[in-house]
């Protein structure tokens, strides 16, 4: 069952900026994802990269690279589109993971799906 859970407040994301992090249930196991700002809108993706299975931010939640136009693997070199987290080069194999999110009222919220579920503590 979907549920709508707040994430952060909208001004926590910069265009190009740092990213949010937060963890899902993915498959059975605890990963982490993170919420980025690009072009004004928010978006959501697993940090997984596609080539091989490692997080992907360089530094503590950073993705973008120096131009703020791609989302980076520090590990693989590889470039995904901030807005589709389709491949754009390097050794990809499909894009990233994506999550829903929707801003409203100053808030980032995320839309849980039935395969990436909040972290029970």
């Amino acid at each position: 069952m979907a549920a709508l859970i707040p994430l952060c407040n909208a001004r926590d994301l910069i265009d190009g900026g740092d990213a949010v992090p937060f963890d899902v249930v993915y498959a059975g196991q605890t990963c982490r994802a993170f919420a980025i700002r690009y072009q004004g809108r928010v978006y959501a993706y697993l940090n997984r990269c596609r080539h091989v299975a490692m997080e992907m931010d360089y530094q503590p939640n950073r993705f973008f690279d120096n131009t703020g136009q791609w989302l980076l693997c520090a590990t693989h070199g590889a470039a995904y589109e901030p807005d589709t987290g389709a491949c754009a080069g390097g050794p990809c194999r499909g894009g990233l993971i994506r999550i829903t999110l929707s801003e409203h009222d100053g808030v980032v919220h995320w839309h849980t799906e039935y395969n990436l579920q909040p972290v029970e503590f």
